[in-house]
């Protein structure tokens, strides 16, 4: 299930976004980052849970989210935008966001939390990028940003929850 709502997401955020087809991309690529977004849950469920399964959905989900603003952000470099800065930032917090609790977790300190977890990123992204795709004025700049701003939000409080776990 991890593997393809994956390679489902991936492939179609970068196949569409990065030709700017951002409203057909998005309803194509949220189809299957869905199913993405449940595999976790469901092999906890059923007691299918692994070290292995983790880890290979972790990596995973990096794979999409990257794919998700790296194929923004390569159409905006085709444009010659100035909103690029602005969504290669959000890409670098986001990922920093699940790098920080994944070397937490491997340091037994427990990192949940933040404004803007990996759920709410999306929503943030597809909703911005989706609106833009059926032409609303502004609103993948207004989306970027607060994505950008969120994440390095939350990039600093799990910083925090770590330093204190720590000590």
């Amino acid at each position: 299930m991890s593997a393809l709502g994956a390679i489902g997401s991936t492939l179609s955020a970068i196949y569409f976004y990065s030709r700017g087809h951002f409203f057909i991309g998005t309803l194509v690529t949220i189809f299957f980052v869905l199913s993405d977004l449940f595999d976790g849950t469901m092999a906890r469920l059923s007691g299918g849970g692994s070290r292995w399964g983790a880890l290979l959905d972790s990596t995973l989900d990096r794979i999409t989210d990257a794919a998700v603003l790296g194929s923004v952000a390569y159409f905006l470099a085709q444009q010659s935008d100035r909103l690029l800065p602005v969504v290669l930032t959000a890409l670098v917090a986001g990922s920093l966001v699940s790098y920080i609790k994944a070397r937490a977790e491997s340091l037994d300190i427990e990192c949940n939390g933040g404004i803007a977890e990996r759920t709410e990123r999306l929503i943030i992204a597809f909703l911005a990028i989706g609106l833009d795709g059926l032409s609303v004025p502004y609103s993948l700049a207004i989306g970027m940003w607060i994505l950008a701003l969120l994440s390095l939000y939350t990039t600093c409080e799990r910083l925090r929850i770590v330093y204190k776990g720590s000590r």
